[in-house]
């Protein structure tokens, strides 16, 4: 309560997590297993509940206990972005980003709506894929677009491989949505990719 949440290393607070699913045992050797196996304290929030389950020690208490601590982690990143000006909430808009997708096992495609001040109006999971492909439509994007009187979007999509790398299909399907977007007046401000190693800015790059 003193030190705050970084005081404690991730295997600690995962221990706290796991304390209230299997009390009064003791649960820091399967705190290391799931860290072991997950990577970091993300990793075991965001794990899919089938591998979660083949793990020694983890039953549906667990599971369940986890699944609410990533739910609860994704409306409070959510919640700062909301209804926020995009520009100055950017290191906030990233770390949401970062939160909801950096360790999903298949890829996502979500939009973020802006209106015509830049703030935050929607943000909706457009379409979701396999491990290394996701199918996206430009028709799609900018019809979603014209339904919530958007001006201006924010693609973000992420690689389940880690790396943020561009590849040459996000590169040409993010310019035919750029130039659907622009025949109707809306602006496409960025493309996000999100990996466990970190984020890749489109604008940021020279690739839009």
């Amino acid at each position: 309560m003193s030190g705050g949440a970084d005081a404690l290393p991730d295997y600690e607070l995962l221990e706290l997590v796991l304390f209230r699913a299997i009390p009064r045992q003791d649960v820091k050797p399967l705190a290391r297993r799931l860290i072991d196996k997950f990577g970091d304290y993300n990793g075991v929030l965001s794990a899919n509940p089938r591998e979660l389950s083949k793990l020694h020690g983890v039953g549906d208490a667990v599971i369940v206990e986890l699944k609410i601590v990533e739910a609860a982690a994704q409306r409070l990143a959510r919640s700062r972005v909301m209804e926020r000006h995009a520009v100055t909430s950017w290191d906030a808009l990233i770390a949401y980003c970062r939160t909801v997708m950096a360790h999903r096992e298949v890829e996502q495609f979500r939009i973020l709506f802006l209106d015509r001040r830049n703030v935050l109006i929607a943000d909706e999971e457009q379409a979701r894929g396999t491990v290394d492909h996701v199918p996206v439509y430009p028709r799609e994007v900018v019809k979603r677009a014209l339904e919530l009187n958007a001006s201006a979007v924010i693609l973000v999509h992420n690689h389940p491989s880690g790396d943020p790398t561009p590849s040459d299909s996000d590169i040409v399907m993010t310019r035919r949505i750029d130039e659907a977007a622009a025949a109707l007046g809306i602006t496409v401000h960025d493309h996000i990719i999100v990996g466990r190693s970190g984020e890749l800015s489109f604008r940021a790059t020279g690739h839009l």
